[in-house]
Order: C-alpha cells, then sequence, then structure tokens
C-alpha cells in the first residue's frame, strides 16, 4: 500500500450522519496524535525541571545562603560545581545538586511531589527511567532542586555598582561581607551614614589597635563582646541591597563622613558607657560617630 495512502486511511475515514458525511480522525492517528502532545509535555517540563537546577549568584549571595534557599549543604554545593572554596561571584551559575528519596511503603509519586513541594510533572521529567505506578519501597528517586521558598530572604537582581575611582585591593568576598554589615547596621538610615559606617569600619584596619584585615575586624570578639552585634544574631548572613553596596564602594573609593571615626552606635539601643566616653567625631541619623 503506498505511504500517501496509509497515512489517509489512519488519519481519515467518512462516515454518514444525519444525510450527510462527517470526516472522523482514525484511531491509529489519535494514538500518534496522544504520544506526540505527551512526548512534548514531558520535554517542556523537563526543560522547567532543569531550569529550576541552577542559580545565578546575586550579590550578597554566600554558598551557606545558597544552600539554605534550595534545601541542600555548602558542601554539595561545592562538590556539584568542583569549586576549590567558598568564594563565589556575581553572575556565576551555580548547578543545584539534585537530592534522593528512597520510596517508602506506601507511596506513590503524587505523594512524593506534595512531600518536596514540587510538581508531579517536575518529579517525573527529573526520573524518565521510573514507571509512575510501578514505584517499589527502597527504590531511590530524584527530587529536582526547587526555587527559594517564601520566607527565604530574596537576594538583589540589581549588580552592585562599580567603585567610583576603582582604589582598593577587596576580593569581591570581602565587599559582599562588607556590603551585608552596612545593610544591617544602617539600612534605615541616611546615604550618607551608611558610607560613614562603611567607612568607619575600613578605619579600623588602618588602626593600630584592631586587627588589620576586613574580615577580622567584623567578626573581632573583644573582652568577650562581639564589636558588631549583626554577626551576634546571625543577620550578617542577610543579603545586602544595592545602596549598601553603593555606599560600600563610595567609601573604598575615599569618602569618609564619619570623619575618620572607628566606630559607631545608637544611643537609644545601647546602654554601653564605654562607647559613650569616646570621643565624638560626628552624629548622622540615629548614629554617633566616635574614635
Amino acid at each position: 500500500m503506498p505511504l500517501i495512502n496509509l497515512l489517509y486511511k489512519w488519519t481519515f475515514s467518512l462516515r454518514k450522519k444525519n444525510g450527510g458525511y462527517i470526516m472522523f480522525l482514525g484511531q491509529k492517528f489519535k494514538t500518534v496524535l496522544l504520544l506526540t502532545i505527551g512526548v512534548f509535555c514531558i520535554f517542556s517540563w523537563g526543560q522547567v525541571a532543569q531550569a529550576a537546577a541552577s542559580h545565578r549568584v546575586a550579590p550578597g549571595d554566600t554558598l551557606w545562603l545558597i544552600s539554605q534557599r534550595y534545601d541542600t549543604t555548602v558542601a554539595a554545593l561545592t562538590s556539584a560545581n568542583r569549586l576549590a572554596g567558598t568564594m563565589i561571584y556575581p553572575g556565576q551559575l551555580l548547578n543545584i545538586p539534585a537530592k534522593e528519596h528512597t520510596v517508602r511503603s506506601g507511596d506513590t509519586l503524587w505523594l512524593i511531589a506534595q512531600r518536596y513541594g514540587i510538581s508531579l510533572p517536575a518529579l517525573l521529567a527529573a526520573n524518565p527511567h521510573v514507571a509512575p505506578t510501578m514505584i517499589y519501597p527502597g527504590q531511590k528517586i530524584n527530587i529536582p532542586a526547587t526555587t527559594a521558598t517564601s520566607n527565604t530572604p530574596a537576594a538583589p537582581a540589581a549588580a552592585p555598582l562599580a567603585s567610583r575611582e576603582g582604589r582598593h585591593h577587596y576580593a569581591q568576598q570581602d565587599i559582599d561581607l562588607l556590603a551585608r554589615l552596612v545593610h544591617a547596621e544602617a539600612a534605615g538610615e541616611p546615604y550618607k551614614g551608611q558610607v560613614a559606617v562603611a567607612a568607619s569600619v575600613l578605619n579600623r584596619i588602618k588602626s593600630s589597635i584592631y586587627p588589620n584585615t576586613l574580615r577580622a575586624v567584623i567578626y573581632q570578639v573583644a573582652y568577650g563582646y562581639y564589636q558588631y552585634s549583626p554577626v551576634l544574631d546571625g543577620r550578617i548572613n542577610l543579603p545586602a541591597n544595592r545602596t549598601a553596596y553603593q555606599a560600600v564602594y563610595e567609601a573604598l573609593g575615599g569618602a569618609d563622613p564619619s570623619r575618620g571615626a572607628t566606630g559607631f552606635y545608637n544611643p537609644r539601643k545601647t546602654s554601653n558607657q564605654w562607647v559613650r566616653r569616646q570621643p565624638v567625631t560626628t552624629t548622622i541619623g540615629n548614629h554617633v560617630f566616635f574614635r
């Protein structure tokens, strides 16, 4: 039988109804059409699942924050991306490792998808080797990475501004750390005050009575006291916004509204008498800067 006739036979048939003829799709053609649609859907779902398994690093991101966002670990991220250490940079594309679920008695793919907060199509696309209705206890099911949950702070979409003068030797990791401190300490303060906070931290590095690296200054514990409260309560790990990055770059470029201060405090939030006895350089917003 010629191919064109075979296709026509599969595709169309004429049936008499109400005195006329109506064209019907052939049963074989319907089967082929349904299979084609199914393959297309699975391919599309696979693309969605694949896209959800990567993360574009944003300013303020750290491996720890990303691991929390995707319910994985720093070690798993490091291994999946063959990282030599924990240093990452804005714009970098990271692979998010998939997790595994061991099927237990009573499990279905739908229940597994609900447990991990993903869609059933995404789960099916991540497990093309699994028969949807024939899973068994002990079987390993790949769980595709999910996007950030609503209670996880979202990283800012905007990239940090470049330094106006470019005269600094700090790595991006250090800049991110300082921006997170500025954001945690002074997000509600005037922009000038945020620059002053960044400058006061940099001034400590220049002073002989403080550590000589940015990280050591920020994480310093002196006489049993953290020097910056966000380090104590964990806010140092929250992403910084664009304004905080801009303030950091201003300070790195030489701006110092703090007038040489090496510290600051909010009189309404501290009862520390030592800081109140230090020489005041200026007051900006709610912060008193001292040297």
